[in-house]
């Protein structure tokens, strides 16, 4: 096989067993791989009613085509599991170096069942395998596991995605941290990781990856940098990374603001993509292959020492990656905190635990609208957890990595903990995920799009402020908008198969470019039309899944806030989100019945019928 190596590696860690397997090479072709791919093994191994942390779940790491190639951005591979969050298919991305270190090993993807009796990580030298006892690892820190390992095998090249204590204390929003600063951060990945007892898995690679025709492939990478350099995207994402995105939801009041209360930051230009870059930045930073290096590398102020040492005294970092517009949203406008240093830390105390910062920012909001509301009291919590705070912010983030006094009701997320103190109305998201940085009164859109994600509350399936910040449509009417993100979820599907950034989709590297370079590696001749099946190929496989785990058309909706009440002021006052009028659409475009049954008809077309 060419683009794929053509290689899986199963590891079943109660029995402690490594095995090369060959992939499906007729899978290959219906989903061409990471996310799609690995949807389809998860889908025909496991029963998607296993409790997410028990040992029958499984935990696949599958790259696409492109990963490790130069094409841009082609650094990406995927985390596919039952979602200890939301009892829903997960599929988290990440980028940096780790996918295409795994490629260059030989392997496509792995595929871990079971659960190890003791703290272990795997591994992986070439096709040299093994599980490793990591019983010394435990309860280190992503950047001491990344440094420690390198020490201990000798390989300064060393590739590690691990967890940190976040995951080894099954923080239900717990990530996968690769090269120190990069996630697969979304739906708690990192607590099924931490629930097999693996903290990480080391890879070095020393191979290549072969394309099927070097000439046409070589081009078709040089055509789809061209047209990224020229677009004015590429020099945003570098000059300002994705939080200069504040100043866009800001201006159209979207920016969600007091767990989505309001729609507005009054001190937004605390945060944004200016104030990081020309106050705490000290470089961009790129992942493998990319041309965009979106990344902040950043350090505090100099009047921000008490946010230095906490509880833990390990904790002295005063530089760190990020914040991203994501982390930046959540630990700042969400929780009504203006001070960039605060969020610094937090986001670098999220990184350096392993947490997802959109959940644990989101989760800590909601629970300072109960302490506010005085349904939280003094006697619960070891601090006061008033919208922007600071300390509590810095505070409880580490408390809650560590499961300690509150930080055990936070480490839970937002809807167990609304459902603990019977307020079930202050968690902001969709099955059980925790909204990103988009508030659907300001994007009608984002509405449709979270109710209706695989996986939870997502903004990377259809961005709709694409759309809606155009000029071109109204931001705050429901028309048109249903189609529009049925077309998205298909298109952004297709770049998590291929392994490239869906970055690239916003500076230019449209599937009209990225497919020319998939069809040069693999030696297939695949066609724009081509991957828009696939994507919806692989959005209705994930559909049955979730479908066969209990989801049903009750978990495609919105809570009652954004339905019912509309912001009082801003540019979407008085607006609410009209998904009555949205999901009908969206089931009809799909090819679905009233419940959001994907028609027999519909399975028919894909290929699916069969499952």
């Amino acid at each position: 096989m060419n683009g794929w190596t053509g290689k899986l590696l199963r590891v079943n860690l109660t029995e402690g067993t490594c095995e090369v397997e060959a992939i499906r090479e007729d899978w290959a072709r219906e989903y061409v791989g990471g996310r799609g791919l690995a949807d389809r093994y998860l889908y025909e191994e496991m029963d998607p009613s296993v409790d997410p942390l028990s040992p029958e779940n499984k935990l696949i790491f599958a790259t696409g085509p492109l990963t490790g190639t130069p094409v841009p951005c082609g650094s990406r591979y995927m985390v596919v599991t039952k979602g200890a969050l939301t009892g829903a298919i997960t599929t988290s991305n990440s980028g940096g170096f780790w996918g295409p270190e795994l490629k260059f090993a030989g392997y496509d993807m792995i595929i871990l069942e079971g659960a190890a009796p003791k703290p272990c990580y795997l591994f992986i030298n070439d096709d040299h395998v093994e599980i490793r006892d990591a019983s010394h690892l435990w309860g280190k820190w992503v950047g001491e596991t990344e440094d420690g390992l390198r020490r201990e095998t000798g390989l300064p090249g060393l590739r590690v995605a691990c967890i940190g204590p976040a995951g080894e204390n099954l923080v239900k929003f717990a990530c996968i941290m690769n090269d120190k600063h990069r996630a697969a951060g979304r739906s708690g990945v990192g607590t099924v990781m931490g629930s097999k007892n693996l903290k990480a898995i080391a890879v070095r690679g020393t191979g290549g990856v072969n394309v099927a025709d070097g000439k046409a492939f070589m081009q078709a990478v040089w055509n789809m940098r061209s047209v990224m350099g020229e677009n004015p995207g590429s020099k945003a994402f570098s000059d300002f990374g994705t939080a200069a995105t504040i100043d866009m939801t800001q201006s159209f009041g979207g920016l969600p603001t007091r767990n989505f209360q309001e729609g507005q930051f009054v001190d937004y230009e605390k945060l944004n993509g200016v104030a990081v870059r020309d106050t705490r930045m000290v470089t961009n930073k790129a992942c493998f292959a990319c041309t965009l290096a979106c990344g902040r590398v950043c350090v505090l102020g100099e009047h921000s020492d008490k946010f230095l040492v906490n509880t833990h005294p390990r904790n002295w970092s005063t530089a760190g990656e990020g914040p991203e517009y994501e982390a930046a949203w959540a630990l700042g406008a969400d929780t009504c905190v203006g001070d960039l240093d605060a969020v610094l830390k937090a986001n670098w105390l999220c990184n350096d635990l392993g947490m997802d910062p959109i959940s644990m920012g989101s989760t800590l909001s909601s629970a300072m609208e109960l302490y506010e509301r005085g349904i939280v009291t003094d006697d619960d919590v070891e601090l006061p957890l008033n919208f922007g705070s600071a300390e509590a912010l810095v505070r409880m983030t580490e408390a809650t990595a560590f499961r300690e006094g509150f930080g055990d009701d936070l480490a839970e997320g937002a809807k167990r903990m609304g459902d603990k103190f019977q307020h079930p109305e202050v968690f902001m998201g969709v099955k059980g995920q925790e909204f990103p940085a988009y508030d659907p009164r300001g994007f009608q859109g984002m509405g449709v799009a979270y109710a209706t994600c695989n996986r939870g509350a997502c903004h990377l399936r259809a961005w709709s402020p694409a759309l809606e910040t155009s000029g071109d449509v109204d931001p705050h009417v429901p028309e048109g908008k249903s189609e529009w993100v049925v077309a998205e979820q298909h298109k952004s599907t297709a770049h998590d198969a291929t392994g490239l950034c869906l970055f690239t989709g916003f500076a230019g590297g449209s599937l009209e470019a990225f497919v020319p370079c998939t069809a040069a590696a693999t030696g297939i001749d695949f066609t724009v039309d081509d991957f828009i099946k696939i994507g919806e190929r692989t959005w209705n496989l994930e559909r049955l899944w979730n479908l066969k785990a209990g989801l049903t058309k009750a978990d495609d909706t919105l809570p009652k806030r954004l339905l019912n009440e509309g912001h009082k002021s801003g540019p979407a006052a008085g607006v609410t989100v009209q998904l009555d009028k949205m999901l009908p659409v969206y089931y009809s475009e799909r090819g679905w019945d009233d419940e959001g049954v994907p028609t027999k008809e519909k399975l028919e077309e894909l290929g699916l019928a069969a499952l």
